[in-house]
């Protein structure tokens, strides 16, 4: 859920949002706090580094989207890239990354670190890329938990990709949204429903959703990765890291070393 409460202090609530709303929200979030997250977590992501969630799992180390010396001379999209972090560690390994984000000031801030990547600004439901145009797609906390219908989203990474390429993609531990999103020892009891999907909210004094986040079950997501075109061949669920000692949000070690915050989807395009 959101790290940063507007001055006006938009109520949070849960109520039902559609796919429009839901994707205004996210850009105009975005584009407000894009210098306050990279302020606050810029040093943690780095400019190049790979990093799959607050747990500090790295790609260097994991290898999710395959050997680090396979995806030399790779077409490989990021999705949701924010300052393009990721982008920039697989160019630094011979790929050929594309860094799409929905908004243009976190897409400036990719410009101010710099590299000449390619980026585009662009909603992840309707990708603007031609069929088979890339080996490979990633999102850390990208684009996925922020819109009203997740199989849109997969079944546009599974058009643009070419046949064994994976997808791979990082979004907050369903079981995170039963519990407050606090790091503390409040954080630790059951305050609602897992299975409760009514989207959290935050909206202004007129009721408009300023910020949407979309709940889905670890089974939802599943049959959401199946229904999207792709093959599921591993769910990696990253434990707390014992040199992890900072707190993001919700996640922290005291959480991280007793349930999950992360949960990372590896889908293959057969």
């Amino acid at each position: 859920m959101s790290q940063y409460i507007e001055e006006a202090g938009p109520e949070a609530t849960r109520r039902e949002a559609d796919e429009t709303e839901s994707s205004r929200a996210s850009r105009g979030w975005w584009d407000r706090n894009a210098d306050e997250y990279q302020s606050e977590h810029g040093a943690f992501l780095g400019d190049e580094r790979f990093v799959w969630g607050p747990e500090g799992l790295d790609e260097a180390d994991a290898e999710l989207l395959g050997p680090r010396e396979s995806l030399k001379g790779l077409d490989v999209l990021e999705i949701g890239a924010g300052a393009a972090q990721c982008s920039r560690w697989l160019a630094e390994q011979g790929a050929r990354p594309v860094a799409l984000d929905l908004s243009h000031r976190q897409l400036q801030h990719a410009l101010r670190i710099g590299d000449g990547l390619p980026l585009v600004e662009a909603d992840a439901t309707a990708l603007p890329f031609r069929d088979g145009s890339f080996d490979l797609a990633c999102s850390a906390y990208g684009a996925v938990p922020f819109v009203a219908d997740p199989v849109t989203v997969f079944a546009e990474v599974h058009r643009v990709l070419r046949p064994g390429g994976r997808w791979v993609f990082s979004v907050t531990h369903p079981v995170r949204w039963a519990f407050p999103d606090e790091p503390g020892p409040e954080g630790l009891s059951v305050s609602g429903s897992y299975f409760d999907r009514t989207p959290y909210v935050e909206q202004d004094e007129r009721g408009r959703a300023v910020y949407v986040e979309h709940h889905r079950t670890v089974g939802d997501r599943v049959r959401d990765v199946v229904a999207g075109g792709f093959r599921l061949v591993d769910l990696v669920e990253p434990e707390w890291p014992a040199w992890n000692s900072q707190e993001w949000g919700g996640w922290s070690p005291l959480r991280g070393n007793l349930i999950p915050g992360t949960a990372i989807f590896v889908c293959v395009r057969d």
